[in-house]
């Protein structure tokens, strides 16, 4: 018999009851304002400019703002002499008209004047196939890993890794909704990333539990659980805040580009976190997992093989 030092399971109902309250929030918050899409979905212009020297982003923004573009994001691409203009569309106006304005309001009572590096624009088609085919590599992806741990485990590990999964999912979208944090491809892939971190981190955990469900057999399913949550807490944390560390790093130094991205995957880091240990095993413990589920089956006449 192990030693169980914290009782992760005892906890369950109330650790149950915070993830529904999260998953509410997120989902109201998701329903009522919606993401803020960037313009990879919604369509617009990027107008990259260069400057002999350090640009002061505040000031620019100002200055557009005056002169009618308030909704555009500005932010270093590059270096502090680089800077991209994101802009959603106007109606009325072709790129060209609006890559003019930009370029006419950010050199408005300049000396130092800054040269177009480039011009892309992205309409609304492409924004609508990128939406649907990220919300499809979303799907795709939990239905793979359905099946593959069903395969390596059992059907009821299955179910458990993809409720935790779409639960840290949600969880993300969610504060990028409740905030109105920037949802770009740059947000996507983290999603997609936090994904497959969350799975690795949940998946060590499963491991444990059949390994120990094989070799402690006076224990009960509650208490075998308690004790491989226990046996992998460490490597857990370690892993964790180490990521989490990395993290922090590039969401305060990585500038306006990947900022958006560190904040998701540190988000979702964080709640895979939780979700391997207060939501994977409760889920796979209240759908009835047992012993026999993890036995590995023995071949019919395997006795007489082995006689002499």
């Amino acid at each position: 018999m192990f030693k169980q030092e914290l009782d992760f399971l005892g906890k369950r109902k109330f650790t149950m009851i915070l993830s529904a309250i999260l998953l509410i929030v997120s989902i109201a918050s998701l329903a009522i304002n919606g993401l803020k899409l960037g313009i990879d979905f919604t369509g617009g212009t990027l107008v990259e400019v260069g400057y002999p020297q350090a640009a002061d982003l505040s000031i620019l923004r100002e200055t557009l703002e005056k002169t009618g573009f308030d909704d555009a994001t500005v932010q270093n691409f590059g270096t502090a002499k680089d800077v991209l203009i994101r802009l959603k569309p106007k109606e009325g106006m072709s790129n060209v008209e609006l890559s003019t304005q930009v370029l006419e309001a950010v050199n408005k009572d300049k000396v130092e004047k800054a040269l177009v590096r480039r011009v892309e624009f992205v309409g609304p088609q492409v924004g609508d196939e990128l939406a649907e085919d990220g919300g499809l590599a979303l799907l795709y992806s939990l239905f793979g890993i359905l099946i593959y741990v069903a395969w390596r485990f059992e059907y009821k590990f299955a179910l458990g890794s993809v409720a935790a999964l779409l639960h840290d999912v949600l969880i993300t979208l969610g504060f990028f909704s409740l905030l109105q944090l920037e949802f770009d491809l740059t947000v996507l892939a983290a999603i997609l990333a936090v994904i497959g971190y969350s799975l690795n981190d949940t998946i060590v955990v499963y491991d444990r539990i059949r390994e120990n469900f094989r070799n402690l057999r006076k224990d009960s399913s509650e208490e075998i659980m308690n004790i491989s949550l226990n046996q992998t807490l460490s490597r857990t944390l370690m892993t964790s805040v180490t990521t989490a560390l990395v993290l922090i790093a590039l969401a305060i130094l990585g500038g306006e580009i990947i900022h958006n991205f560190a904040i998701a995957l540190l988000v979702g880091v964080g709640i895979g976190t939780y979700s391997s240990i207060f939501i994977a095993s409760p889920v796979v413990l209240s759908l009835g997992i047992s012993k026999e589920d993890l036995m590995v089956p023995v071949a019919e006449g395997a006795d007489i093989d082995d006689m002499p």
